[in-house]
């Protein structure tokens, strides 16, 4: 099957297009490399360099004449939608609008498209289940929310098929430490280099932490099933950040008291994500628990000593 996966050279979809090429699928990554890194591309896809909203894209397409696509070319950062709204609502919004657009003049069967646990805000119960109300705290939020209405209209209007993805907490080999990095990935980086962690609040507040290896068999999946559905991919099981710490201490032999800063603007207090809608329309369930995907996180990078 010829494939396109936007945002190929990142963290998540780099992994994706890794898993593709395996199982035999002819793959066409789209990245302008902003946040993506060259290392992450995989010899065998073929790359295309470009911004959503620039005639490169078109060209992708035509080129790759893709059966599905896989979007995940986006902007990441809850702070950095805080401080440039404009910014982030330009590649999630309009970037995803242009990529429907292509799907739609090249004739595409199917979009999987990366949404967030980010829409659904201030949890009124856990676990979060997909008829949670939708009612983002930040920006970020709000961006990866309103291309799914954009998405089911394209498929009301010209039968493009869809699955949407909403990711809990992503974490796992690749990730970035600095900048958009995730709590993994920056605690990692802090432990490996014999740094203090830093906290922001009491370390109390909850999320609910997915392997990144699990994603990957969620959106595999979701090439064949899943048809017109939205998904929580989640572990549906909430750990405070001191307890990750802690975790993650134990794992790597190391102890640090980390140091506590303000809460940041944005981020809720408690998340956990209901999966049960995807095991049963996608017949996907996760199967690494957070110690051993931590416990593999580590043994890479001290491997690879990439950190």
């Amino acid at each position: 099957m010829n494939i396109l996966v936007t945002g190929g050279a990142g963290f998540i979809a780099s992994h994706i297009v890794d898993q593709l090429i395996i199982s035999g699928h002819h793959v066409h990554i789209f990245d302008n490399l902003s946040t993506g890194r060259k290392e992450n591309l995989n010899p065998l896809a073929v790359f295309h360099h470009g911004d959503l909203l620039d005639n490169e894209l078109a060209e992708a397409f035509t080129a790759a004449r893709p059966e599905v696509v896989i979007h995940h070319a986006a902007q990441i950062d809850v702070q950095t939608s805080l401080s440039n709204p404009l910014l982030d609502a330009k590649i999630n919004i309009l970037g995803t609008l242009a990529v429907l657009e292509q799907c739609r003049e090249h004739g595409v069967r199917k979009l999987i498209y990366a949404s967030s646990a980010a829409v659904y805000g201030t949890p009124h119960y856990l676990g979060v289940d997909e008829k949670h109300p939708i009612k983002p705290l930040s920006f970020y939020g709000i961006s990866k929310h309103t291309p799914e209405h954009y998405i089911e209209s394209f498929s009301s209007l010209y039968e493009l098929d869809y699955t949407i993805l909403r990711y809990a907490n992503v974490y796992g080999i690749r990730q970035d430490p600095k900048g958009e990095g995730g709590v993994v990935s920056i605690f990692v980086d802090k432990l490996l280099a014999g740094k203090q962690p830093l906290i922001f609040g009491d370390g109390e507040q909850t999320r609910d932490f997915i392997y990144v290896k699990d994603i990957i068999r969620a959106n595999m999946a979701a090439l064949s099933k899943g048809s017109r559905g939205i998904y929580n991919v989640s572990w549906n099981e909430q750990t405070s950040v001191n307890d990750l710490l802690k975790e993650m201490c134990d794992i790597s032999g190391m102890s640090f008291n980390p140091s506590y800063a303000p809460s940041r603007a944005g981020d809720i207090v408690h998340s956990r994500l209901d999966n049960r809608a995807a095991l049963a329309g996608l017949d996907w369930g996760p199967v690494y628990t957070l110690r051993s995907g931590l416990q593999e996180t580590f043994d890479y990078y001290k491997e690879q000593n990439q950190l």
